[in-house]
């Protein structure tokens, strides 16, 4: 039979419980498995939260970057702004008059 946490109401999903990190080291296939199936796994050292477990798909979608063009003039070519025409003109401007 399971252990049900305090307060925790049967078929409730909540934010797991930080690992602490000799628990963690000990039961690293429980922590695995759970970041797995449940999701991130804070792991503390010393109280204060450290690393964070993720499955490695997750990992992906966080670090992902865009594909970087090979040079920069492909970069701005393949812009979403390529076709747009601004008008660069300025109004010229004499300055202003200041009192000596």
């Amino acid at each position: 039979m399971r252990k049900s946490r305090k307060g925790a109401q049967p078929g409730t999903k909540r934010k797991s419980q930080p690992w602490q990190l000799q628990t963690a080291k000990a039961r690293f296939s429980e922590l695995f498995r759970r970041a797995y199936n449940e999701g991130p796994q804070v792991v503390t050292r010393q109280g204060k939260e450290q690393v964070v477990v993720i499955k490695a798909e997750q990992f992906a979608q966080l670090t992902k970057r865009a594909r970087q063009p090979k040079s920069l003039v492909r970069f701005f070519a393949e812009s979403p702004l390529a076709g747009v025409t601004l008008d660069l003109s300025r109004d010229l401007d004499s300055g202003r008059e200041i009192k000596l």
